[in-house]
Parts: C-alpha cells; sequence; structure tokens
C-alpha cells in the first residue's frame, strides 16, 4: 500500500510532493517535530534559493526563523526536480546558507 502524499507548491507554483515517509523522517529528528507548516510556508515563500552545487537537480529553499526549539535557524527545504516531477528529499534547520548558485532571493527590506 502506498502511503499519504501531500502536493505542496514552491513560490514559482511548481507542486512538490512530500510523501508521508520523507515527512516521517523529517519531523523525526527533535527540533523538527513542530516545524511541518515551516516547510509547507518554506517552500511558498522562500528568502532564497540556490541550486546545489552536488547534485544539479536540487534546489535548497530556505526561510529565516527567529524562534525554533534551538533558536534563530533558517529552514531548508531540499527538493530535486526533475522533469515533470519534484519532491522533498529533506528538510532540517542550519545556521547558513549552502555554497551554490543563487536561483532566487528576496530583496532586504
Amino acid at each position: 500500500m502506498v502511503g499519504r502524499m501531500e502536493v505542496l507548491h514552491d513560490s514559482r507554483e511548481m507542486p512538490v510532493r512530500l510523501t508521508e515517509e520523507r515527512l516521517a523522517h523529517i519531523l523525526g529528528h527533535p527540533e523538527m517535530s513542530e516545524m511541518e507548516s515551516a516547510i509547507a510556508e518554506t517552500l511558498q515563500y522562500p528568502e532564497t534559493v540556490i541550486q546545489s552545487r552536488s547534485d544539479e537537480q536540487a534546489r535548497l529553499y530556505y526561510r529565516l526563523y527567529p524562534e525554533t526549539e534551538v533558536g534563530e535557524k533558517f529552514v531548508c527545504v531540499v527538493v530535486k526536480a526533475r522533469e515533470g516531477d519534484a519532491f522533498v528529499l529533506t528538510a532540517y534547520l542550519t545556521d547558513k546558507l549552502k555554497l551554490g548558485e543563487m536561483i532566487w532571493s528576496v530583496e532586504p527590506s
């Protein structure tokens, strides 16, 4: 039996699959246990999107959250985007953005 799957959309309205298995993996990390809504929010309203240096099909969506279980951190949602299909690989909290080609960024206010 196939598990539940949610389809989210990124800031450019690209559909992004999030499977039950991936969500369970992400939320299994204690610091991410209360961050399910932040995954969708980060995809829909990223502050920065970076092309991965290690995987040409992976994009890293970042959004800063001032209050997480472990203080001020970026949520990073890693999306594998292939022709006609995109899905969440993982999501995690981090202090800084990874190096790579910037695809998109919000202008600082």
